[in-house]
């Protein structure tokens, strides 16, 4: 039972591990910004746990006709977070290697660019972005919880924890907080970020025979200008 979860910390060969590195710090990081460190890290095992059970039900129908390479590695719960994050997206379009397509495209032509990635399983790959779209579709309602007890969990140990590393980035669970974090990133405080003072010359003095002979200002001031 617990492969259920521990397949997404599985990889084969450097390269891999190299990809799922990636994927952890592009697709999880802002799917952390977006929900908070608390439900992030409990819908990381609820989209494991479900990739891996729709997973085992479609293996079945799939090994009849062709192989089934196994699941492992975090790309099936990175194509989930993508998948919640374009059904629950504003945006119509967007603008991907050049061309302008419509979001909910963009988790089923980057499905089709991880095929060619080293030891990624198309099926659970396939899984984890069903899993991913029917919780932003609202099909999956019970894996949400209020921000009341995500504001409550943040003080129970290992969130309080984590909150304590430094060089850690905590994303509270209320959304108040999550604003107020993204402002203070956004509007820095007053002598967070080094100033610099220029300094401005004072405008030149005009001539003074300008100022002895104002009826002859233009023609003395064509004669005895000189640049520099």
């Amino acid at each position: 039972v617990h492969r259920l979860v521990t397949y997404i910390f599985v990889y084969e060969d450097l390269i891999s591990l190299i990809c799922g590195a990636v994927l952890i710090w592009y697709f999880a990081s802002s799917f952390e910004k977006n929900v908070g460190t608390v439900k992030c890290c409990f819908l990381t095992v609820a989209f494991a746990v479900l990739s891996a059970l729709l997973y085992l039900l479609l293996g079945t129908v799939v090994s009849r006709v062709s192989e089934v390479e196994d699941a492992e590695g975090f790309m099936p719960v990175a194509f989930a977070t993508l998948g919640v994050s374009t059904t629950r997206s504003r945006m119509k379009r967007t603008l991907v290697f050049g061309f302008r397509i419509p979001v909910v495209l963009v988790p089923w032509f980057l499905l089709c660019i991880a095929w060619f990635i080293p030891h990624s399983s198309l099926l659970s790959n396939l899984c984890g972005l069903l899993a991913g779209e029917a919780y932003g579709l609202g099909y999956c309602f019970c894996l949400d919880f209020p921000e009341s007890v995500g504001s409550k969990l943040d003080r129970v140990f290992p969130f309080s924890l984590l909150k304590r590393i430094p060089g850690l980035k905590y994303i509270p669970g209320s959304l108040a907080e999550r604003r107020a974090f993204k402002s203070s990133e956004i509007n820095p405080t007053p002598g967070a970020y080094p100033t610099q003072s220029y300094y401005c010359s004072p405008p030149p003095a005009p001539p003074a025979f300008q100022m002895q002979h104002p009826n002859t200002q233009s023609c003395g001031f064509q004669h005895s200008y000189a640049p520099g």
